[in-house]
């Protein structure tokens, strides 16, 4: 079992780097990428569960031992780390920070959903 924190930060450092040296090696980073497209790369995957969901979320054709929605989540996990490891954000770190935080908010702390 992991232990929190030091040990998830290593492990998810070491496949954000693996993630990212695989875009790497399959041509994604040849020159500077925009953060912009980035981003929308993230956000395409985040409508792919969406439509996965509203056509009944049939086995994943590439991975069919799990469901599309979650081979797309998948894909969401993966782009932000490779992202993250290529402009060297700390994400493993800020998501531990962003638990805690929220942890630490009022039920549903003011928003209707």
């Amino acid at each position: 079992m992991i232990q929190l924190p030091d040990d998830f930060i290593t492990a998810f450092d070491a496949i954000s780097e693996s993630v990212h040296h695989n875009a790497v090696v399959h041509g994604w980073w040849e020159g500077e990428r925009n953060d912009g497209e980035l981003i929308a790369l993230i956000h395409s995957e985040a409508s792919e569960v969406l439509e996965a969901l509203r056509h009944g979320n049939p086995p994943d054709d590439k991975c069919p031992q799990f469901d599309n929605a979650t081979v797309e989540m998948a894909d969401i996990v993966i782009r932000c780390m490779d992202m993250a490891s290529g402009r060297s954000m700390r994400l493993a770190e800020a998501i531990l920070a962003k638990m805690e935080y929220n942890a630490s908010r009022p039920y549903k702390h003011g928003k209707a959903f």
